[in-house]
């Protein structure tokens, strides 16, 4: 980037303006005479200027400098200047900000450097886009100690071109006096790793988790300079965990320099004893884990058959106990009861592990940061999400892993009541049911509940805590009695047990949970944008039939009320406000005309996608395709925002017209 000579020169004297503020010349001089004292002395060289300035550097002039020096960008002229060209290959949507960190030098923090990507061969045949194409992307995600990080996009490509930078903090409260720098044996046993996933966006803004990797930092403590170079190789997922899909290219740096480093004996030997001691856990576990199920067995033969889940494989292929893909995760200001914490969830899309090949399904429960990164998976990752925010909210809550129709396995979540309410959640849809069980013992005419939900049988239960397996007699959900202290009826496990490989007793084998990040939608913005394009698409739609359009924006804001109110029936289970929105529709429409509305959902904020979907309704396509006298048409989106970019979209199309007989 060039500058015009004016700017140039006005640069140029802010920069010397700043040097002479600061005294560097003076700084200057003394590190220049103490330099030349400690290594001309020795070696009687010639000092170069590379020398000068490694030693400015060692004593943190420079840094000091670049600190101090502030640009101020003036509006006006930014304003002034053209818009910048479009990105010839990809547009990133969410351009990223960049913002002044705090530092505090009390605190140590790791500097991670993600300096490119290479070897992703599945794109090594990637065509040369055309210009103005929107290309897939890959965006790469970090969660270290309670701190989440996000890349910006770039060109999926066989070297794919990260030059991104991720300030963490490692010092906690929890590490000790806050006052205290936190030294490197100390930073030794925080066994935390960094959890890193990719996630590819293709051109249709389709989300696919590429890779889940848990990055060993500590070797940085017994590096040289507290700076170390590491090319990590991404593995695949699912039924590809054992296939190379890239290396990248990462440089990790301590600041502030760590005074004293540590042997790299000393970290591999922590390293090895941390291996052994899980190892161990897990091995004892397992032990015990067969002996509960020879027991479990024994009990009644026909329990071989039931669903009774011990273990679950994550992304990489891990064998994991259920119960360590469950903990209380508190949403802090993000969510403010448990119905809306079960709208949140059922509002991440729902999608299956993919298969190669035909039969069978492929049973992938994800960690949580790839869940949330991907915002999909299958119904087990939305029941363990849902299960850990009811039980941050302060419920007994369970994943229940059972059966639904036709005998299609499936996960749900349960409440235990203090007054023995049992509840269960539906986490892909946000509904709730009340289990009243049926007793097949009373007499044939006796009235027996009829059960709403759509489960059939239920194999197991589980949280971070406890895991019962059912020693009914029928497992099937609608006699069955949720009295978890009868032995008889649920089989629990040790509770010592569960607590030996699931945290806080666990260590380093089952990752920490990332907690929830704020929407970064406008729901404004996008609710307009979306219903610009509707518009224009309804218009071009109705064209192509040879019909004109007229727009009625009145008719259009009246229908907001209808969508906040749908909206806020789907979260509380609560209608309001209809008698208002029925009245304003009698006023908006006069006598002898016809008013038609159709309201639509989708968990996406494509429009193309919904208008194809809503034009397969008979309902919506007889609105949209409307022919009378005065036709007015209306349209009206309203997208509601939840963590993690998560959105509900609501349409309502509509449409009065004069009734002619």
């Amino acid at each position: 980037m060039s500058l015009p000579p004016e700017k140039a020169s006005e640069l140029k004297q802010m920069i010397h303006q700043q040097l002479l503020k600061m005294d560097v010349h003076g700084s200057i001089r003394e590190v220049l005479a103490e330099t030349i004292r400690e290594e001309l002395a020795l070696d009687h060289q010639q000092l170069s200027t590379e020398d000068l300035i490694k030693a400015l550097r060692q004593r943190g002039i420079i840094d000091d400098v670049m600190k101090e020096l502030k640009f101020v960008t003036d509006v006006n002229e930014k304003e002034r200047t053209l818009a910048p060209k479009p990105s010839t290959y990809f547009v990133d949507r969410e351009p990223p900000v960049l913002k002044k960190t705090n530092i505090d030098p009390t605190r140590r923090y790791l500097y991670l450097q993600v300096l490119g990507g290479k070897a992703f061969l599945e794109h090594l045949q990637e065509p040369e886009p055309l210009p103005g194409q929107i290309r897939s992307t890959f965006t790469l995600c970090l969660h270290f100690r309670n701190q989440r990080f996000r890349s910006k996009p770039v060109p999926c490509a066989c070297e794919p071109d990260f030059q991104d930078g991720f300030l963490l903090e490692i010092h906690k409260d929890s590490l000790g006096d806050g006052s205290k720098m936190v030294d490197a044996t100390t930073m030794l046993s925080v066994c935390d790793p960094v959890h890193m996933v990719l996630i590819k966006t293709d051109t249709f803004g389709e989300t696919t988790l590429v890779a889940s990797y848990f990055l060993e930092w500590r070797s940085v403590l017994a590096a040289e300079n507290g700076i170390t170079n590491v090319a990590v190789e991404l593995l695949g997922v699912g039924t590809e965990s054992k296939v190379s899909v890239g290396i990248l290219n990462i440089r990790l740096e301590m600041y502030p320099q760590l005074s004293k480093t540590l042997s790299s004996e000393i970290t591999n030997t922590q390293f090895t004893l941390e291996r052994q001691k899980t190892a161990e856990k897990e091995r004892l576990f397992l032990v015990y884990a067969k002996q509960w199920w020879r027991e479990y067995l024994q009990i009644r033969p026909t329990h071989n058959t039931r669903l009774v889940k011990i273990f679950a494989q994550d992304e990489n292929g891990v064998n994991r106990p259920v119960c360590s893909y469950v903990r209380p995760l508190r949403a802090g200001r993000l969510l403010d009861t448990p119905r809306q914490a079960a709208r949140f969830v059922s509002l991440l899309g729902h999608e299956r592990a993919a298969v190669i090949g035909g039969g069978g399904r492929q049973e992938q429960w994800c960690t949580l940061l790839a869940f949330l990164c991907r915002n999909k998976g299958d119904c087990e990752d939305h029941a363990n999400l849902l299960c850990s925010l009811l039980l941050g909210f302060g419920l007994e809550a369970f994943v229940c892993v059972g059966t639904k129709a036709k005998g299609v396995p499936h996960t749900w979540v349960m409440t235990y009541g203090s007054e023995g309410t049992i509840t269960f959640w539906e986490s892909l849809t946000g509904h709730r049911y009340i289990h009243r069980p049926i007793n097949p013992d009373d007499p044939p005419l006796a009235e027996q509940p009829k059960p709403l939900y759509p489960y059939r049988t239920i194999g197991c239960i589980f949280n971070h805590l406890k895991f019962f397996g059912n020693c009914q007699p029928s497992d099937a959900v609608e006699v069955c009695v949720f009295d978890l202290h009868d032995e008889s009826k649920w089989k629990p496990m040790s509770g010592e047990a569960i607590k030996s490989v699931c945290p806080p007793g666990a260590t380093t084998s089952v990752p920490p949970f990332p907690p929830l990040c704020a929407s970064t939608v406008d729901a404004a913005v996008t609710s307009n944008e979306i219903e610009v394009q509707l518009r224009i698409l309804v218009s071009e739609h109705r064209k192509d039939l040879g019909l004109s359009t007229v727009w009625d924006d009145q008719l259009s804001y009246v229908l907001s009320p209808a969508l906040a109110a749908y909206e806020l029936e789907r979260t509380t289970g609560v209608s309001a406000g209809n008698e208002e929105f029925q009245d304003a529709i009698r006023r908006a429409v006069p006598d002898g005309h016809t008013f038609k509305g159709f309201p639509i959902h989708f968990v996406h904020r494509n429009s193309r996608r919904a208008f194809a979907t809503c034009l397969r309704s008979p309902f919506c396509e007889e609105i949209i395709c409307c022919r009378g006298d005065q036709v007015r048409l209306a349209v009206r989106v309203r997208v509601f925002t939840y963590p993690e970019s998560a959105c509900a979209l609501w349409i309502m199309f509509a449409c009065k017209y004069r009734s002619v007989l």
